[in-house]
């Protein structure tokens, strides 16, 4: 059976990976003022980004996901002949409609697929499965993985739809933001109340970092801690526990909005690359997507990781 993964832009995996494993990508649309961004999580093109005058507007942007109509032209001009079983894995529908768009289009694609594969000489039936991952960024990108190790290792589709479902249900994200303000203002300009004036201008005065904990579609702080460089120390040094302690798969995904050069550089990353390697876990470093760093600011790290549930601690 041809068992196709379906992802969208903010899902943080490196190009890659994407390409080697036959991921197919829903791109969200990133527009800023008269200028409009297709994220494709083209690399350069987000560095250039980065590196340009734009990104001092990116708190304004407007991001847009594909559409139902969208979903269901890309699987009924492509997605029904090219495989038999589609897993399609989205962004968090607590922060996205992409998830409701996708289960809204699965409808008029079961329905009118048929004719479709007949023509292309395929007789058995297609099937599709929109699984909310539950997650953000990094986080989200660990169902993915997942969902690839279970193809690739022959699982059949009932079993990776369960085991998907379990996963998505425990994987923990976490993020650092370096520039609270920003978050503030991008906050504000979405009628996001998360991040009030008078915790950011705070924060910013004291060099003060919140950890924000991604679990099961909500986002919450979990810890402050002063200074950006002390944060990461901290949140990689319980990662490392965590990852100690064993894991539910064996993976942790990271993604930082900048060079990965920078990320590799911050304190406790070595560190915990170290552990993964003593521990069997793959750690898969990416670029954070163009749709992420509106989002969340230049300079921010992600992580994510399936477990257990836990406490975070510094």
């Amino acid at each position: 059976m041809r068992i196709g993964i379906v992802v969208d832009s903010a899902c943080d995996l490196p190009v890659g990976y994407l390409q080697r494993n036959n991921l197919v990508l829903l791109p969200i649309t990133v527009r800023i003022g008269d200028t409009i961004l297709p994220d494709n999580r083209d690399e350069e093109a987000t560095l250039a980004f980065i590196k340009g005058p734009l990104s001092d507007q990116g708190a304004e942007a407007e991001t847009t996901p594909y559409s139902s109509e969208q979903i269901r032209d890309l699987f009924l001009h492509r997605l029904v002949t090219d495989f038999d079983q589609v897993f399609c894995m989205t962004i968090t529908r607590t922060r996205s409609p992409l998830h409701d768009n996708a289960v809204q289009a699965s409808y008029a694609i079961l329905s009118e697929y048929k004719p479709i594969r007949q023509a292309a000489g395929y007789n058995s039936p297609f099937s599709l499965r929109v699984i909310d991952t539950q997650n953000l960024f990094a986080a989200q990108a660990v169902s993915a993985v997942e969902a690839v190790r279970l193809r690739d290792s022959g699982a059949t589709v009932p079993q990776m739809r369960e085991r998907l479902e379990l996963v998505a249900a425990n994987v923990h994200g976490y993020m650092i933001t370096r520039d609270l303000y920003y978050m503030r203002a991008r906050a504000r300009h979405k009628g996001d109340r998360s991040v009030g004036l008078f915790s950011a201008a705070l924060g910013s005065a004291l060099d003060i970092k919140p950890v924000l904990h991604g679990y099961r579609g909500n986002t919450e702080p979990v810890a402050k801690i002063k200074g950006f460089d002390n944060a990461v120390q901290s949140l990689f040094g319980f990662v490392g526990k965590r990852v100690a302690a064993g894991l539910m798969t064996p993976v942790v995904c990271v993604s930082y909005g900048g060079p990965l050069e920078e990320l590799r550089t911050l304190p406790g990353y070595r560190e915990l690359r170290d552990t993964c390697d003593q521990h069997g876990v793959t750690l898969m470093e990416a670029l954070m997507s163009l749709t992420g760093m509106v989002n969340v600011g230049k300079g921010a790290v992600t992580i994510g990781f399936a477990d257990g549930p836990h406490v975070f601690s510094a």
